[in-house]
């Protein structure tokens, strides 16, 4: 094991997310950071100048920019240096995109091998992604790639695959008005990241801003169902209206009740499932609300509603918390009028949007509702969200 005084990261991922986000939490946190990505460019930089800027966007930053020290990048396409990396690490992370985890898996599982052959011993790797289990599915993408019993043993006793919840926005920004290098970065000054501690392998590492707990579910849900609801629903009815951004959105009377009154729909229920503290979930909803307010944020309501089949999916961020609501017979009218503003959601360059259209089109919105949503044909809330989509097409009509 290398010394506290020089302990090794490598994360895989070395866009905005990574050096924003993670990359930049270890790299406070004393860890000499090694990058891993397929991007030359990023990957020259960072053995350039071992450095780079964060910018807060935010109204009034308590620390505007940050540097970011002790960082090196390593080509994820060259095997003995990324085995190198895998093998002298303390810690791995990722922020790839789900999509991509099983791609970076087969290096994992040589790199594996490899540490167990040098004799090292506790490693925990943490996929820090958008999507419910990532380092789980991580790990079970490794397994297909190792056969040896003694590899799969030493995995078992000595790799850690604790799942987590990730928060920040970290939005595309013009590179030239931060200054620095090409490696700067923007990023609001908020963010969690929450890890579950019982899957830990070995000593727990100290980490700046890592919260542990053992109800990671819980975070997930709160998250998902609260931040990531919010966001869509401002994402569609914004798109409806014909604005442009989150925040130009919110600015509309209309779309800022429906919001605020759908985030807390979902935190009521949210709070009878896990027992969190109503007022202080009320606050966590006006943390949010001041989020997406952000005037530096450019979040782009196409960029934010991309993919509407997923979101629409039956325990994601619309239809889940509104069966949360069902489950504890609570209110949802806010839930089904942002559900329907997806339905509404007709983006020609989204291919899902495109998909959504045409089955509407072809068998009717109670037929959708049954498939996507998986709500009963002739169920209430079925019969709410046709009522809300006939609401929302008077708006339509005098917005166009």
């Amino acid at each position: 094991m290398s010394s506290s005084m020089n302990k090794e990261a490598l994360h895989f991922g070395a866009g905005n997310i990574g050096r924003g986000f993670i990359g930049a939490l270890l790299a406070e946190s004393g860890y000499h950071v090694t990058f891993a990505d397929v991007v030359e460019k990023l990957i020259n930089a960072l053995n350039e100048y071992h450095s780079y800027t964060i910018t807060i966007l935010d109204v009034d930053p308590e620390e505007p920019r940050k540097e970011i020290r002790n960082v090196s990048g390593v080509m994820s396409n060259d095997p003995v240096a990324l085995n190198k990396a895998i093998v002298d690490a303390d810690i791995i992370t990722t922020a790839v995109g789900p999509n991509v985890l099983r791609i970076i898996a087969r290096s994992l599982a040589a790199g594996i091998t490899a540490r167990r052959k040098a004799g090292k011993e506790y490693l925990n790797i943490i996929a820090c992604e958008n999507m419910t289990g990532a380092s789980s599915h991580l790990q079970n993408e490794i397994l297909k790639h190792i056969t040896d019993e003694e590899d799969k043993a030493y995995m078992e006793e000595y790799i850690g695959f604790p799942n987590c919840a990730v928060d920040r926005i970290v939005p595309p920004v013009d590179q030239a008005a931060l200054g620095g290098n090409i490696l700067s970065v923007g990023v609001e000054a908020f963010f969690e990241w929450i890890v579950e501690e019982p899957a830990f392998k070995g000593p727990r590492p100290e980490i700046k801003g890592m919260k542990l707990t053992d109800n990671l579910v819980a975070y997930v849900q709160r998250k998902l169902f609260t931040l990531n609801c919010g966001h869509a629903i401002t994402a569609y009815l914004g798109y409806l209206k014909g604005y442009q951004t989150v925040d130009q959105s919110l600015k509309d009377r209309q779309i800022e009740e429906v919001v605020h009154g759908a985030m807390l729909e979902s935190g009521a229920a949210l709070c009878k499932k896990h027992g969190f503290d109503f007022e202080e979930h009320k606050k966590y909803i006006e943390k949010i609300m001041k989020r997406f307010r952000n005037p530096y944020i450019k979040d782009d309501v196409a960029r934010v509603g991309r993919e509407p089949l997923r979101k629409l999916g039956p325990a994601d961020r619309l239809v889940g918390p509104t069966k949360m609501c069902l489950e504890y017979k609570l209110p949802y009218r806010n839930l089904t009028k942002g559900i329907a503003a997806a339905l509404h959601y007709d983006n020609p360059e989204d291919k899902q949007s495109v998909e959504v259209q045409n089955k509407i089109k072809e068998k009717g919105l109670e037929s959708v509702c049954e498939e996507v949503l998986q709500f009963p044909r002739d169920s209430d809330v079925t019969k709410q969200v046709i009522e809300s989509y006939n609401e929302l097409k008077a708006l339509k009509k005098q917005t166009v």
